[in-house]
């Protein structure tokens, strides 16, 4: 979990643990990009859908 989260957000897990606004800065980093993938996955199931019937 330490190398990913230094990987991906370039903080270390004892800063994360300890500071709240690192933690928060984070968590809506995560939540946007899990809606933005949820925005792309239903569109690509709406072009799927639209394909198919044409």
């Amino acid at each position: 979990m330490e190398k990913s989260l230094y990987q991906a957000h370039g903080i270390g897990y004892e800063v994360y643990r300890r500071k709240h606004d690192v933690r928060m800065m984070i968590e809506r980093r995560r939540e946007a990009d899990y809606v933005n993938s949820q925005r792309m996955i239903a569109d690509l199931g709406r072009r799927l859908i639209y394909t198919t019937y044409l």
